[in-house]
């Protein structure tokens, strides 16, 4: 902006050329315990801006969200903000309540289809739950993701914690949080899928899983 306040065109066109990526998780996105500034969300804002890349996170999490809590919300983030892409961080309250396996895939596919009828691609992040939770419903509740994955053919990260959730100090006393230590490893865990994703070079049709 000038001195004068008035916009100049190199500032609108980058203004305009600005797509947003919006975050919809629960408390492991909307940095649980921690200083914001030290969740994963934050830091890929970083990442991007160190990339050049001109995208602005929207982070929507919220503590203790259900993938019903996302439908509901879903669609006046997207009403609000256009994004897109969107990141579907959920499901872990979910099952740490002992809801029906069945029900969090109707949740999840009916985020991707409202978001795809808003023009937005979709990155699905998968969770799993403990063995305490018993064979049946751990394996049961595991599986939804890559069925949501290959029936509406959006690319997964399986297990979005993953690198941590067997590290030493990677989980705060509660044993469900990652802790400040442990968010640049859940970055790196999504950052090449979801860089492709941004750049164009991930066929979003496709039901391949995102690996890092």
């Amino acid at each position: 902006m000038r001195a004068d306040g008035i916009t100049g065109p190199e500032e609108a066109d980058a203004a305009a050329e600005q797509k947003t990526l919006l975050v919809l998780g629960d408390s492991i996105s909307a940095a649980y315990g921690l200083d914001e500034r030290q969740g994963w969300v934050q830091l890929l804002r970083q990442r991007l801006a160190e990339r050049g890349l001109a995208v602005e996170v929207v982070n929507a999490s919220v503590s203790g969200e259900t993938s019903s809590g996302g439908v509901a919300r879903l669609p006046r983030l997207l009403t609000e903000h256009s994004p897109e892409w969107l990141v579907v961080e959920l499901g872990g309250n979910d099952g740490l309540r002992g809801y029906p396996p069945r029900a969090l895939q109707q949740n999840l596919q009916r985020m991707v289809k409202m978001a795809r009828a808003g023009g937005a691609e979709v990155l699905l992040l998968g969770m799993q739950m403990p063995p305490n939770y018993g064979k049946a419903y751990t394996q049961a509740f595991a599986a939804v993701y890559p069925k949501v994955a290959a029936e509406e053919q959006v690319p997964l990260i399986p297990f979005f914690l993953e690198p941590v959730a067997l590290e030493e100090g990677a989980m705060q006393t509660d044993g469900i949080h990652p802790t400040a230590k442990a968010q640049p490893a859940l970055l790196e865990h999504v950052w090449p899928c979801l860089e492709s994703l941004l750049k164009g070079n991930v066929d979003t049709r496709s039901d391949s899983l995102c690996t890092s």
